[in-house]
């Protein structure tokens, strides 16, 4: 069985716009064609690949397209630039290129690299970003060709490379210390004393709580979920957290511990590549300046 390419990459234009109708647009057909091509290739295979929601979802065999579309989309671009087969003016065309990111790396280290990248290869970045122990999961679902994730394992068809470790201090004010931590961080201050966390997903606070004992659901706490909102929370005195070691400032007081240690990991699918080849190349230099050695 041979899967048509252009059957393949409308599955992935549906799910990265969230609706036919908004696939219709970016592929400049009509909403009733996006319908009929993805209705011809699940009749091919036998099975849903499109769940019709709001917005729509790819199922596990939609998860296959996804990542066959934009395989093919790659390796394209990568041969059209080898043999120079641009368009009327020599030009390359351009490719999206969706990269799954922890919101902490985003917010010190990684834009860095992307943006050097972007200047020599004309590439469109469609950023996601989900803690680190979730964005593995985007790469193996076939949402993004590369990761920033806190898992070693390589995911299914996909070559890992060791970035660094982001470590984190737990840090506040002075105002906030002398109110609430006056006799330092002990176990009974911290019972009383609120917090910044992040999302509901995000355990560092949580963790860096019950390695002193103290049971962090009964800690009164404040939600921030954007990465330098989250650090200026905590220079504003609405509670203490744990902060990355590069948005770390003279004008926080550390509450002492040891830093927690976040390792990271590039992942990305494990295709000969120059255009992914070139962007590990940035990211893991950008990594290697700012972060700590694994």
């Amino acid at each position: 069985m041979r899967i048509d390419a252009q059957l393949a990459a409308t599955v992935a234009v549906a799910i990265d716009e969230g609706s036919f109708d908004a696939a219709a647009r970016r592929l400049h057909i009509t909403p009733s064609a996006v319908s009929q091509r993805i209705k011809a290739v699940e009749q091919q295979l036998g099975r849903v690949v499109v769940v019709r929601s709001r917005p729509v979802r790819a199922t596990e065999a939609g998860e296959a397209l996804v990542r066959l579309a934009r395989q093919v989309q790659l390796l394209e671009h990568d041969a059209v630039a080898a043999f120079g087969l641009g368009d009327v003016d020599g030009a390359v065309p351009r490719i999206r290129v969706p990269l799954a990111v922890n919101a902490d790396s985003m917010a010190t280290w990684f834009l860095a690299p992307i943006a050097r990248v972007a200047q020599r290869h004309p590439i469109d970045v469609d950023l996601h970003r989900d803690d680190q122990d979730y964005t593995a999961r985007l790469l193996e679902s076939g949402e993004v060709m590369a990761a920033v994730t806190s898992e070693s394992a390589p995911v299914g068809g996909s070559a890992v490379t060791p970035l660094g470790v982001l470590e984190y201090r737990a840090m506040a004010t002075a105002g906030y210390v002398s109110r609430w931590l006056p006799h330092g961080a002990t176990p009974e201050a911290l019972q009383m004393a609120p917090f910044v966390d992040f999302d509901r997903r995000d355990d560092l606070q949580q963790d860096w709580l019950r390695a002193r004992g103290v049971d962090p659901w009964s800690v009164p706490r404040h939600y921030v979920p954007a990465s330098h909102d989250f650090s200026q929370a905590v220079r504003l005195g609405l509670g203490w957290g744990l902060i990355p070691a590069p948005q770390a400032s003279d004008d926080l007081v550390e509450l002492g511990g040891r830093p927690t240690r976040v390792p990271l990991y590039w992942q990305q699918w494990n295709l000969r590549s120059p255009l992914l080849d070139a962007l590990a190349a940035e990211v893991l230099s950008e990594a290697r300046r700012v972060l700590a050695p694994l």
